[in-house]
């Protein structure tokens, strides 16, 4: 039996979802610990557009506004890197040199873009170089558009892209050779495609074409890439959790509980990676938990 505090609830990760899940709880009056380490894709987000009352706002903006509100109710918060999680009698949360108790834990650590090594991408990323079409598709509309990728998959982002933004799109693969049926699809839609690598982003205070190691130089005004992301997950490596049949995302029920009792991720852990719909998933696991506790 342990002689450390033991919280209600311990939330790994102060994104949308985490944020959300520990102000619904802290409003049950529950004793709610917040763990995170900084930074995270939506402190990132120059720009997010398609949040419910928001036209326009910062990245870091929401998840400064969550904290202070998330405070404001009694939630807990600790700076550091969550390195492992156990289950006992109470779950156990390992950061840094400390270990910390709960009946439940809420994950939402959501995860790293994979960004290709090209020069300048820094500079432009979420100014001109997007990674994710609902979140970026729009600033593309009518603009002449380079697309970044490695896999079919990134083909039919290019058919997509035409369809809804832009019909000026040029597609470079890096590696990939298109099979044949989608050369003619290709050609049919008007989307140049070519194979490369590119070199750095050409521009000063907007984008204006790509260099490919070649030199090659495709002008553009706007980048798409299609690398996808890492997962930030390392810490559950010892809980053996379920998951999809592709062994990336975790299953779980529709409350957002994993495989293992009383543990929950939310967020592009699960399924969509998406400010508000990880919000939302927070919520969903708050009230679950909320209905737990009252049953212990």
């Amino acid at each position: 039996m342990t002689r450390n505090p033991v919280y209600d609830c311990i939330i790994v990760g102060a994104g949308p979802g985490g944020l959300q899940a520990a102000i619904y709880l802290a409003r049950y009056n529950r004793k709610v610990l917040l763990i995170d380490r900084g930074g995270g894709r939506t402190w990132h987000a120059r720009r997010i557009e398609n949040f419910l009352t928001q036209k326009a706002i910062p990245g870091r903006e929401i998840i400064r506004l969550g904290i202070e509100q998330a405070r404001s109710f009694g939630v807990a918060f600790e700076d550091g890197l969550v390195t492992a999680i156990t289950k006992s009698e109470y779950f156990g949360v390992n950061a840094g040199a400390k270990t910390y108790f709960g009946r439940f834990v809420i994950v939402s650590t959501g995860g790293t873009e994979n960004l290709p090594p090209i020069e300048n991408v820094h500079r432009f990323l979420g100014e001109g170089f997007y990674t994710c079409i609902d979140c970026d598709g729009y600033h593309t509309t009518g603009r002449r558009l380079v697309i970044l990728g490695n896999s079919l998959q990134t083909v039919h982002l290019a058919f997509g892209m035409k369809e809804m933004y832009t019909k000026d799109i040029t597609l470079i693969l890096y590696f990939l050779q298109v099979p044949e049926q989608y050369q003619e699809e290709l050609r049919e839609e008007g989307i140049s495609f070519i194979s490369g690598r590119p070199r750095r982003i050409i521009g000063e205070d907007s984008v204006q074409g790509i260099e490919l190691q070649d030199g090659k130089v495709i002008p553009c005004e706007v980048i798409m890439s299609n690398f996808g992301y890492r997962l930030n997950d390392d810490f559950l490596s010892g809980l053996n959790l379920r998951r999809d049949a592709e062994g990336f995302k975790y299953i779980t029920s529709k409350a957002f509980e994993s495989s293992l009792s009383g543990l929950y991720i939310v967020g592009p852990l699960t399924g969509n990676d998406q400010v508000v719909i990880a919000a939302g998933e927070g919520a969903t696991a708050a009230i679950d938990i909320k209905k737990r506790l009252l049953e212990l």
